[in-house]
């Protein structure tokens, strides 16, 4: 007897808990079949007892073979939705996480604020974060990357999401024209002695998004102080669990006037703000 979707579903589910937990296992196979083979839970429920064919079998096969390897949903996909737009995603660039939201929010409280009119997105990766500010406002948005093959990324999500950001290619802000503006962030911030116990699926992510030297926290100290020094009106950064206090720390030391940090809904930190 051939296959059925219903089945295909079951299956699925089952070899996804090889390596997640249950729960996790049956949302990622209903996201399998949502956002790659085009099939809802509506089309489910009606169109579940038909057979599977034999394309659709082999492409969940494939799937298979490369998640129990561990590389992430996202990449085998090709992309992945933030803040309601969908974002290319590659290994030359991070995977968007909820959490990055909150910066999102942050900067654009932040910005209205301090009533900014130029704001850079630095380390943007796929660039959600310049890309959405540049939706959601009037501001004129720069951003930057050292990596080329993340800003060839970033540049693609931007036009096709119509989306007006001006791309450099370089370290923190350079070739940033001034003012500066508002300084948004998501750098790496994962401490390198933590990597025997992270997850097996950020072994697939860019290492240069991912880990900062002295404990996680160079990169962020780093565009502090050069933010600063370019009279930035602000930064908004993406920062790890517990990295706050000592960041809100550096920040006052290398001239910002006001610090506050902002923890996700884990109680965890999460977003560093420093005004001028």
């Amino acid at each position: 007897m051939s296959q059925t979707y219903a089945q295909l579903r079951l299956d699925l589910a089952a070899a996804l808990t090889e390596f997640l937990d249950p729960q996790e296992a049956h949302a990622e196979a209903i996201r399998w079949f949502e956002e790659g083979l085009d099939r809802n839970r509506s089309w489910l429920v009606s169109h579940g007892e038909e057979a599977v064919p034999d394309e659709d079998r082999k492409q969940v096969s494939g799937w298979i073979r490369r998640r129990r390897e561990g590389e992430p949903w996202a990449y085998i996909l090709g992309w992945t939705t933030f803040r309601g737009h969908r974002f290319e995603v590659t290994a030359d660039t991070l995977i968007p996480r909820p959490e990055t939201e909150l910066v999102l929010e942050a900067a654009l409280e932040v910005g209205g604020r301090l009533q900014v009119n130029r704001v850079c997105d630095v380390g943007t990766g796929s660039g959600i974060l310049a890309i959405c500010l540049a939706l959601e406002t009037s501001w004129a948005v720069s951003a930057t990357d050292l990596s080329g093959k993340a800003l060839d990324i970033a540049r693609r999500n931007a036009a096709n999401l119509g989306s007006a950001v001006t791309f450099h290619h370089g370290h923190l802000l350079d070739g940033v024209p001034d003012p500066v503006g508002l300084v948004v962030s998501n750098p790496p911030y994962v401490d390198p002695a933590d990597r025997p116990s992270l997850q097996r699926e950020l072994a697939f992510e860019p290492e240069l998004a991912l880990f900062a030297d002295d404990r996680g926290l160079a990169v962020a100290t780093e565009l502090l102080t050069v933010a600063r020094q370019r009279g930035a009106a602000g930064c908004v950064l993406e920062i790890g669990a517990g990295q706050g206090e000592e960041l809100q720390i550096r920040s006052l030391s290398c001239g910002w006037k006001r610090t506050a940090v902002h923890q996700d809904l884990a109680g965890h930190d999460r977003v560093l703000m420093a005004l001028g």
